[in-house]
């Protein structure tokens, strides 16, 4: 019986200003085998920790010192290297309005804090397998740069 190759581990990136809530998101995380976490305490250091540790997934507050988490998405989802990273943003921010930004600022989903474990676990497991899929369908860059014609030549 063949089984699939397991998952590599995923890394999430949680950016989140408050000590307490990081850790209370990191334990929520810790059990998951196929997950590591890093974290980052405000949109600049997340910029910076995309850059340097390429993270799987995101979850991204909002109300951040320097740089809001509005603007940290934007940026991310503006930048080719970064736009199929997951962003999930975990807000205590709850009107229309707050959603509509987030969405518009490229967020792939939203969660109110208070957090529900397993609705976090959920959702980043959801977004996880839709990302490996996504790198799946993507062609491979060609060996040779040059165009290929197909047809018989005479």
């Amino acid at each position: 019986m063949n089984t699939p190759p397991p998952h590599p581990i995923a890394r999430v990136l949680i950016v989140e200003d408050h000590p307490q809530v990081a850790e209370l998101l990191e334990a929520f995380l810790a059990d998951m085998p196929d997950v590591s976490t890093l974290t980052a305490r405000n949109g600049e250091q997340a910029l910076a920790r995309v850059r340097d540790s390429h993270p799987d997934l995101i979850l991204l507050d909002i109300m951040m010192p320097r740089m809001s988490g509005f603007e940290a998405c934007r940026i991310l989802k503006e930048d080719p290297q970064t736009r199929d990273i997951p962003i999930i943003v975990v807000t205590a921010l709850n009107t229309d309005t707050d959603y509509e930004r987030a969405y518009e600022a490229g967020a792939d989903d939203y969660l109110r804090k208070p957090v529900n474990r397993v609705e976090l676990r959920m959702r980043i497991q959801s977004l996880l397998e839709l990302r490996r899929l996504r790198q799946q369908l993507r062609p491979s860059p060609p060996d040779d740069k040059r165009p290929t014609d197909r047809r018989q030549q005479p």
